[in-house]
């Protein structure tokens, strides 16, 4: 499945180097700040602000960026104007394709993902054109070699996963994203250290891509993801081991 897949380099990914970390603490900030602004700055009662909370704890992100964020978005200081917008639409092959960002332009934040739509062959779509193909879950990355299948399985499904599966080298539990936080607290607190986790848009169905069709979708979302203000990347493509280095 395409979303299990993207876990697979999640090491190479998130730690490449001082840039992508960088790119990864600036989105996340910017996610603490709408959940703030949205549902203000006590994660008790703002489960969004939680979600990001959790994610800027598994991404090491200081303590003063956070203070930072949440202050901008309850307006402790001025310029929180970030806005959500979602662009939807097919690669190459016909591949669906989800962009969620956070923007203070959708001018321009429009024209820049029309722009890498169509240099590398797609399309953008109406809302709501490839929504219906993904369902939300959260999904939590745990490296094989930190811990026993059996103490995974146990503390996830006693804490209300819907799923525990093996992909590669590691275990990758699957929740609902409201019990999402439950879940990943309960693993913390079995002492199981995690590799990743994330809610994301997993797809129903999926479409294998080869040669210059999968190159292609590669390089579109690696533009995508390269953006600074796109916070997250969802499709359906398969691609082969070969293209996902």
């Amino acid at each position: 499945m395409s979303g299990h897949s993207k876990w697979e380099n999640i090491k190479r990914t998130k730690g490449k180097n001082d840039a992508i970390r960088a790119r990864i603490t600036t989105k996340i900030s910017k996610e603490i700040t709408i959940a703030a602004r949205m549902g203000g700055a006590n994660p008790t009662g703002n489960m969004r602000l939680k979600l990001a909370l959790l994610k800027a704890r598994q991404n090491n992100v200081p303590k003063d960026n956070i203070k930072r964020a949440i202050a901008k978005g309850v307006g402790a200081s001025s310029g929180a104007g970030f806005d959500e917008v979602t662009y939807e639409g097919y690669g190459p092959g016909g591949a669906a394709i989800i962009a969620e960002c956070n923007t203070d332009n959708r001018n321009r934040m429009a024209a820049d993902i029309r722009h890498a739509f169509t240099h590398h062959g797609g399309s953008l779509g109406a809302t709501g054109s490839v929504a219906w193909m993904f369902k939300r879950r959260g999904t939590i990355v745990i490296d094989k070699d930190k811990c026993d299948e059996d103490t995974v399985m146990m503390a996830a499904l006693d804490a209300g996963a819907e799923d525990v599966v093996t992909e590669g080298d590691t275990y990758q539990v699957i929740t609902t994203p409201e019990d999402f936080v439950t879940v990943s607290e309960a693993i913390e607190a079995a002492g199981i250290p995690v590799e990743a986790s994330e809610v994301e848009m997993i797809p129903n169905t999926t479409v294998a891509l080869q040669g210059d069709q999968a190159k292609t979708m590669k390089h579109l979302i690696e533009e995508l993801e390269g953006m600074d203000d796109v916070q997250e990347v969802h499709h359906n493509a398969e691609l082969p081991e070969e293209n996902e280095e």
